[in-house]
């Protein structure tokens, strides 16, 4: 499986950018993809993530209520959009999947990453 993830930048404080991670290769009804970020000096830590089949969905507590992931099954797509962006959600954000067993919060369970993309929130 290869992903590629697009569609970061910088925006003001307050407001919203979509992710976009494209999946190529082989999945499974199984499959979960989820978005990580990356701040200097700190873990990469999981922002959402969602499960294929049914397409539950799963968040972390600081972005809940701002952020949503959805997909496109038949654009094999899942997207992140951020809204009410903070400066604190600035970070290198990474799309991730693993072909069985749903989402997972660390990140030793998911085998395949995409690149990075930056998302830069900042007056």
């Amino acid at each position: 499986v290869q992903l590629q993830a697009s569609g970061g930048g910088l925006v003001q404080p307050g407001g919203s950018l979509r992710l976009s991670c494209v999946a190529s290769g082989r999945t499974s009804n199984d499959a979960a993809t989820a978005w990580f970020r990356l701040t200097p000096g700190k873990e990469r830590e999981f922002v959402a993530g969602i499960r294929w089949s049914g397409g539950n969905t799963y968040y972390a507590d600081s972005v809940k209520g701002r952020f949503t992931i959805s997909k496109n099954s038949a654009k094999n797509t899942v997207y992140l959009q951020m809204n009410s962006l903070k400066p604190e959600d600035t970070a290198v954000y990474y799309c991730a999947a693993r072909r069985y067993g749903g989402v997972e919060y660390s990140t030793g369970a998911y085998r395949y990453w995409g690149q990075g993309t930056q998302v830069t929130v900042s007056s």
